[in-house]
């Protein structure tokens, strides 16, 4: 691959993380049911809102989940990878091929969006326990959903909270996983954004 085609899978793998990182964060907010009016949510609603409004039309969503948000996800992740592919010259899968590495990049990104997610709240127990930030809300919401069972199932001792350590497990568990299944099915390496 040339230096030019190396800088613009960057870019495009860069610019499609970032969209793809705000279309994940709206479906996830919107399934925990965060604060609407936060200023964080209001700014991934109004640069979501241009590709993900026609899609809501056809689209609708199912028990509290946006499946509208997280199809156009899985359609970012394929025209990312279509696009690398084309611009390194390399042949086209099948598309079913596609579609199941774009799946697996879109899960894979969201696993990672909980790992730092937690690891946020975490650092920020340490050194702004309390902070009203809307940042912090919003991490909080996200990650407060899937913390809770592991709350209850190791509670805190001496003023510790050690659940988020079997949550890290889980998450590293999960993330194995997904690069096994990546490999099985063919997916090169550092072709999908999440993985």
């Amino acid at each position: 691959m040339g230096v030019t085609a190396e800088i613009l899978v960057y870019l495009v793998q860069t610019v499609l993380t970032l969209y793809l990182l705000a279309m994940l964060l709206r479906f996830l907010l919107q399934l925990v049911r965060a604060d609407f009016y936060n200023p964080i949510s209001q700014f991934l609603v109004k640069i979501t809102n241009p590709l993900l409004l026609p899609l809501r039309k056809i689209i609708p969503g199912f028990a509290g989940m946006d499946l509208a948000s997280l199809l156009l996800s899985i359609l970012l992740q394929l025209l990312g990878i279509a696009l690398v592919l084309w611009l390194v010259s390399a042949a086209f899968p099948p598309i079913t091929l596609l579609v199941l590495w774009s799946v697996l990049g879109v899960a894979g990104l969201l696993v990672n969006i909980y790992f730092f997610a937690l690891l946020a709240m975490i650092i920020i127990s340490w050194v702004a326990p309390g902070s009203q930030n809307p940042a912090i809300f919003l991490l909080h919401q996200i990650t407060e959903p899937v913390m809770g069972p592991f709350r209850k199932a190791v509670p805190p001792m001496g003023g510790l909270d050690f659940s988020p350590i079997l949550l890290f497990v889980l998450i590293n568990i999960l993330q194995i996983v997904l690069r096994h299944m990546a490999g099985s099915v063919g997916l090169p390496p550092g072709l999908v954004i999440g993985l």
